[in-house]
């Protein structure tokens, strides 16, 4: 069994009291401390995970039950622990109505008794870690049927899944074109507490420039030339659900700079209004692009990039997948049969053989298009080595 960190966040403005903390708590070697000294700072790191939080209740520009809040609607298992110098009894029952796990007065004890609290909250964090660190061993392939492969990589993937499906995270999905991004998403989505609601798919490259923030916002009648009418927007449409943003890689600076908002926020402004909607939106997003080199190049802002590191999920190309070409090329051969009531075909040696030569630099969208021409091309029951017409020889 691995040894498990149990990550704190400290958001304290006092930097004196904020050290003494870090240092206390770090006695432990199995915690790691990260301090913040207000609460935007740590709105735009929230998407790290902590396992527990240590909040001040009153910090420069916010309000400590405004953050608890925050993060209880993010993700409920993070542990919470205020730390104020108010000792009114409304406060403290606010404080754990809105789901703080401990209240601590700031005394000359609060040091020791903080100590304490989180370490009582650290065993049961980490027996959840373990938990499901034993869980994620074991993968219930019923659950990913359209996930096809049985490669480490593709089992690598899963696990990742499995991890992220539990929570309310901003998930990356990256990978060459044609790897099935969009079926990783949708897998996460569909396993998760939001799978009853909507899942909307985005393809950021496939919309005009002019048109996207009317696309993923909306607008109000009258907004723009030619708006007759009020428009939901992508991220409307997707409320209390999934929105996924394909190829974010593409986006438009400006708009990128309105899509931070939204993400640090959880709101939108529809054009032509100036009415503030508040949404509940879990975001995924995925590229076929190296975004780090697009924030040297200036096509992308680099807190932008940031706030996208929140989960990482890299699919392999299938070249790396060891046998799961074969797996894939024979799931697809029966579903276009069947589709198309065309009898069942085979492949033989000869073709397999010289399938698993070609490096399939379109991945399984190539492998797709390849199949479904071979079996048309092929005149009997048995697909054959002449019957393969790969895209290069197009």
């Amino acid at each position: 069994m691995p040894k498990f960190v149990t990550r704190i966040f400290v958001v304290e403005d006092n930097e004196f009291f904020a050290t003494l903390i870090k240092q206390k708590l770090e006695m432990n070697d199995q915690n790691e401390v990260t301090l913040f000294f207000n609460g935007d700072d740590f709105r735009n790191n929230l998407h790290q995970n902590p396992d527990i939080v240590v909040l001040d209740y009153n910090l420069p520009n916010s309000n400590g039950i405004d953050l608890l809040k925050e993060i209880k609607n993010y993700n409920q298992e993070i542990k919470t622990i205020i730390v104020s110098g108010q000792e009114k009894v409304d406060v403290v029952i606010e404080a754990f109505e809105c789901g703080a796990e401990e209240y601590i007065k700031k005394d000359d004890n609060a040091l020791q008794i903080l100590d304490l609290k989180v370490q009582k909250h650290s065993g049961s964090v980490n027996l959840r870690k373990e938990v499901d660190h034993l869980r994620d061993q074991i993968i219930d392939r019923h659950r990913y049927d359209r996930i096809i492969g049985e490669s480490q990589a593709v089992l690598k993937v899963l696990r990742l899944i499995q991890k992220v499906e539990k929570t309310n995270m901003l998930a990356l999905i990256t990978g060459e074109s044609g790897t099935g991004k969009e079926l990783v998403a949708s897998a996460i989505h569909y396993n998760s507490a939001k799978k009853n609601k909507p899942f909307v798919a985005v393809n950021v490259a496939a919309i005009p420039e002019d048109l996207m923030e009317s696309e993923l916002f909306g607008h109000e009648r009258g907004a723009f030339t030619g708006a007759d009418s009020k428009r939901i927007g992508k991220f409307e449409e997707a409320n209390d659900g999934t929105i996924f943003l394909d190829e974010i890689g593409e986006m438009d600076v400006h708009m990128q700079t309105k899509l931070l908002r939204v993400l640090q926020e959880s709101k939108i402004t529809r054009l032509g209004s100036n009415k503030e909607i508040a949404l509940n939106v879990r975001v995924i997003a995925a590229t076929n692009k190296n975004l780090a080199q697009r924030v040297k190049d200036g096509k992308m802002r680099e807190d932008l990039y940031y706030r996208l590191q929140g989960f990482l999920i890299h699919l392999p190309p299938l070249r790396e997948r060891e046998n799961d070409l074969l797996l894939l090329a024979r799931n697809m051969l029966r579903q276009f049969c069947d589709a198309n009531r065309i009898p069942q075909k085979t492949f033989s040696s000869d073709a397999l053989k010289s399938m698993m030569k070609h490096p399939w630099s379109g991945n399984v969208r190539e492998l797709k298009a390849f199949v479904e021409r071979a079996v048309l091309i092929s005149d009997g029951d048995v697909i054959e080595d002449e019957d393969l017409i790969f895209s290069q020889d197009i």
